[in-house]
């Protein structure tokens, strides 16, 4: 019996995760990508949008590991679809994103490799330093986190879910 390495199974959860969300934007128009249905402020090309910059973000922090707030983190306009946005162009940019994230992965000598954190302003005073291992798991959480979120706004927007679509 052959086993795949933790990197392989993490990376295919994380996959997993982005595709689930795929599907809950799938058929829809920029229009209603951008529209909010619920009393949050998120939209489903907002969830896609700042998963794309969440993706971008965490994946430069884990490559460079030089503890340095990568430009636009702490930026709140990656929650929001703006009027310039299109879904097939955010889309895009996830997939660009996904892609990295892979790359990064795979060329990490091992998932144990230390990660200084930014300092951001929810930090705590001292340094922390997180394994890639850790910075994978959280994005998976946060994948995992909005794709649950992002359902139950394409559900207030037309009826759909994930769970249907399948």
């Amino acid at each position: 019996m052959t086993t795949s390495s933790e990197k392989t199974d993490l990376l295919a959860a994380f996959a997993e995760q982005r595709a689930l969300l795929l599907i809950t934007v799938r058929g829809l128009t920029d229009a209603q990508a951008g529209r909010r249905t619920t009393v949050s402020e998120l939209t489903l090309g907002g969830v896609v949008k700042h998963l794309a910059t969440g993706e971008e973000t965490w994946t430069r922090i884990m490559s460079e590991r030089d503890g340095e707030l990568p430009d636009g983190m702490l930026d709140t306009a990656q929650y929001r679809m703006a009027e310039d946005d299109t879904l097939p162009a955010l889309l895009e940019r996830y997939a660009t994103a996904a892609r990295a994230t892979e790359e990064a992965v795979a060329a990490l000598p091992d998932l144990d490799v230390g990660v200084p954190l930014p300092k951001t302003p929810w930090s705590p005073p001292e340094s922390e330093v997180w394994s890639a291992r850790r910075v994978l798991l959280h994005l998976i959480r946060e994948t995992a986190q909005h794709a649950g979120h992002a359902d139950l706004v394409r559900e207030s927007l037309d009826g759909a879910n994930t769970t249907a679509q399948r």
